[in-house]
């Protein structure tokens, strides 16, 4: 059942979003220092100190250690979802719609760590004990889960892995534009197609980055964020989606995972659409996602995401223009500017509806898709609009 029931729609909205940047590489900094960073840098745009904050929200550090590290006085709600972001976000909002809390700090560290990168095992600080070894070879868990159905994807449509091709380098040409993005080099089909095989099909281009950066963001009332310094960022619907078979190896097919659930829910729950929609921002953890996502969102059809990125394929800027005029991802996306779990997907969604996005503006941006997660047990999404 979806449900069209949304009574905060309009009512709780971002006042801010900031970010740190995001290096490629162990930078030799703790995740709190991010943090910190990010969250004193959202405070300052916003002309907010700690005792403004009564809500605390946030992936890592715990928002304990948070609150005490910026000598916020006292909060009477606080949370420590699991990552991606958008799970930070609904929890803020339903908080400050519940009257929980009026002004929320939301926070989330992208951090090099054994789970995303070897090289972190390098640094001892960042060296679990004892270290994880991974899914094995005969299970599809975790990103292993990404490669099968990727493989599925190919079988069931025939799809060249050119198609794969177009998100990577849609993400790198749109992270030259962006100063706090890792990776800024100029790609090719060539290079992707030449490049180093993780586990087939996916490529190492096929794969987000893992950084160490931070985001952070205000969630208040719409009449709280009105009297900021920055134009309100108001939530128009928010959804978590997850099918009955929601593990790696037991989704059923890729017609029923959460991607479906989330878009059903987002569609029933907000007043516009992708007809109405002005920048997307599908999550690109891995490439398979993006295409999955354009499809549900409804695009185009099953099958068809790389004919489609192929057919808005601005051949002199090298990057998808939907329509000629709708950008996808245009801060880079986790595949350039760093693996953020969805905080970046969101800040720049942020950005541009507030018109603070610099040389990647989109004129006039009123309304915004950002649907992050993957297939099975995290996708998920936040329709936003111009306050």
């Amino acid at each position: 059942m979806t449900s069209t029931r949304n009574p905060m729609k309009g009512r709780v909205a971002f006042a801010g979003a900031a970010t740190t940047g995001f290096v490629p590489r162990n930078s030799g900094r703790s995740q709190a220092s991010w943090v910190a960073e990010a969250c004193i840098k959202v405070l300052r745009e916003c002309g907010l100190g700690p005792e403004d904050i009564d809500g605390v929200c946030g992936s890592s550090p715990s928002a304990a250690h948070v609150q005490a590290m910026l000598g916020i006085p006292e909060v009477t709600w606080f949370a420590n979802p699991a990552i991606p972001l958008v799970n930070h976000v609904a929890a803020a909002a339903a908080a400050v719609h519940a009257g929980l809390c009026e002004t929320v700090l939301v926070y989330h560290a992208a951090y090099r760590l054994p789970w995303n990168t070897a090289a972190s095992l390098k640094d001892p600080f960042r060296r679990p004990q004892p270290v994880p070894t991974g899914p094995g070879p005969e299970q599809i868990g975790g990103s292993v889960g990404y490669t099968a159905w990727a493989s599925r994807y190919i079988h069931e449509y025939g799809v060249p892995k050119e198609h794969f091709g177009y998100v990577a380098i849609n993400d790198r040409t749109n992270a030259s534009a962006n100063p706090a993005a890792a990776m800024r080099e100029p790609m090719t089909m060539d290079d992707y197609l030449s490049a180093r095989m993780i586990r087939w099909p996916l490529c190492l281009y096929d794969m987000d980055v893992p950084v160490d950066g931070a985001d952070a963001f205000i969630v208040t009332t719409a009449e709280r964020a009105r009297d900021l310094p920055l134009s309100p960022v108001l939530i128009q619907a928010v959804a978590l989606g997850m099918a009955g078979k929601n593990d790696e190896e037991q989704t059923v097919d890729l017609d029923h995972h959460g991607q479906q659930v989330t878009v059903k829910a987002l569609k029933a729950k907000s007043d516009f659409w992708i007809d109405d929609c002005d920048v997307y921002f599908p999550y690109d953890g891995f490439t398979i996602i993006t295409l999955n996502w354009i499809e549900n969102a409804g695009w185009c059809g099953r099958g068809e995401a790389g004919q489609f990125l192929q057919q808005h394929w601005d051949a002199d800027q090298q990057r998808v223009l939907i329509d000629g005029r709708i950008p996808v991802n245009p801060h880079g996306g986790a595949l350039s500017e760093g693996a953020t779990q969805g905080s970046g997907h969101l800040r720049e969604a942020i950005h541009q509806l507030q018109g603070v996005a610099a040389g990647r503006q989109v004129v006039d941006a009123q309304r915004a898709i950002v649907t992050t997660g993957g297939f099975f047990f995290n996708a998920q999404g936040v329709t936003l609009q111009r306050g």
